[in-house]
């Protein structure tokens, strides 16, 4: 195990020795925290003594397998993410995995950068501005869209216009804006809101697993598929499906969906009967659709098909007069069920208010999360902030008036700076940052910045 204390950790289990030195030297070289088992009877004394972020495991050892370490974990670490791994990898396996909890499964043999990603994005999302200490259980997120600025605004006005409509909708914007927000205000004040909200992942399912769980499956239609099974589509009838990250949707499940928006109508895999669903579709995605249409990575009819009403959700930057309104909510549901009422300092505001939020709304509510856990009172103190937030304004390159550049420029050079200052150790300067990984990469490749 390496001894960097603020790096994400990782948990291998595998009986194979070489399949463990192989992923420990992986996850080593990209800054993270590394414990390995060679089997499951080693894991409950692991856990005693060491708290990992990401646990992967083999499913085939003996005598403990991979489920049933997935059982034990989700008894001792239940927030734990677990991601399976095998060489014998079938969909009947993937879906009892899911069902127990397991957030992926991935087959033997991988590329090291698809079970990286896969990591990156998982310990993303557990990753504060500063995570030197442990922090709290996560809360929910906001509900409800905060509006003051005219940028806002403007995405609520066309939000609640399409509402009340059938069309498909299409929510684009960088990671952290908050596009799972705006889809859930569509579907409330939509004439599909008596019916159920179901959310997808198009990034966080294997393709096998994503098929059967957004079309449904019937008996016999693979080995271990002892009944039929409905999918999200079905499950959906007569309310929402989002389908969050639809960029990363497999070729031939673009296909399938291209499909379901012409006709309204699925077919299970391993199935012949036609199922008809009255479903509103709302899609989301970070990436440039229109790019990957050129790139050949997106279908293009599929493309015209979901880009029917199209709401872009603006960066943070984009609309920091909401920022002390979007602050006093966060506040109010971090001291739900506290002896007080939380409030920023004139200090730390003016510093949150000067900060980039690369990692936007997102990141704003883990910087308040770490502050609300390090603040020794109600006032949240300039002191109490991260340190990447403070540093920010020490630098004079930093200050908006020294660059005369916009605020992408004030970002770019943040992160070139960051990186120069590090010595190109990436994990490290996401977490100097305060973002993820994937975040990290997605800029760097946005800005043309080259490590």
């Amino acid at each position: 195990m390496n001894c960097d204390e603020a790096a994400p950790a990782i948990l291998i289990i595998d009986d194979q020795a070489g399949i463990r030195r192989m992923l420990e030297i992986l996850f080593q070289k990209e800054g993270f925290r590394v414990a390995t088992a060679a089997g499951g009877t080693e894991l409950k004394a692991l856990l005693d003594g060491f708290r990992p972020d990401v646990i992967i495991t083999d499913v085939r050892m003996e005598p403990v397998s991979g489920i049933e370490v997935l059982r034990l974990v989700r008894t001792m670490r239940p927030a734990t993410p677990v991601i399976l791994m095998t060489a014998f990898g079938t969909i009947a396996t993937a879906v009892e995995a899911m069902k127990l909890g397991a957030v992926d499964f991935i087959t033997k043999p991988f590329k090291n950068e698809d079970l990286l990603l896969k990591v990156e994005r998982l310990s993303e999302d557990r990753t504060v501005a500063s995570p030197a200490q442990a922090k709290p259980a996560r809360s929910s997120a906001v509900q409800s869209p905060v509006a003051r600025s005219p940028a806002m605004k403007s995405v609520i006005d066309q939000a609640r216009k399409v509402a009340g409509s059938n069309l498909t909708v299409l929510i684009t914007g960088e990671t952290g804006t908050g596009k799972s927000m705006i889809a859930s205000d569509i579907h409330r004040h939509s004439q599909y809101a008596a019916g159920p909200f179901i959310t997808v992942n198009a990034a966080a399912l294997p393709e096998p697993l994503l098929e059967s769980e957004l079309f449904g499956h019937e008996k016999g239609a693979f080995t271990g598929a002892s009944s039929s099974h409905a999918g999200l589509f079905e499950a959906a009838e007569g309310g929402t499906l989002f389908l969050d990250e639809i960029g990363t949707l497999p070729a031939v499940l673009q296909s399938k969906l291209l499909g379901v928006l012409q006709d309204r109508q699925v077919r299970r895999v391993g199935g012949n009967r036609i199922i008809t669903v009255n479903v509103r579709i709302v899609a989301a995605t970070n990436l440039d659709l229109e790019q990957a249409v050129e790139r050949g990575e997106f279908r293009q009819d599929l493309y015209y098909r979901l880009n029917v009403a199209r709401i872009r959700m603006p960066a943070l930057r984009e609309h920091r007069e909401d920022l002390p309104f979007i602050l006093k909510t966060m506040l109010a549901e971090f001291a739900a069920g506290k002896s007080h009422p939380y409030a920023v300092s004139p200090e730390a505001l003016g510093l949150l208010q000067s900060y980039p939020f690369p990692g936007n709304v997102r990141e704003l509510r883990n910087v308040v999360e770490w502050a609300v856990t390090v603040a020794e009172g109600a006032i949240l103190r300039a002191e109490d902030l991260p340190d990447v937030v403070r540093r920010h304004t020490e630098s004079p390159a930093a200050e908006p008036g020294a660059t005369g550049g916009s605020m992408a420029d004030m970002e770019r050079d943040q992160i070139v700076r960051t990186i120069q200052r590090l010595g190109g150790n990436l994990a490290e300067v996401a977490r100097t940052l305060g973002i993820g990984r994937t975040t990290l990469w997605r800029k760097m490749r946005e800005y043309g910045i080259r490590k």
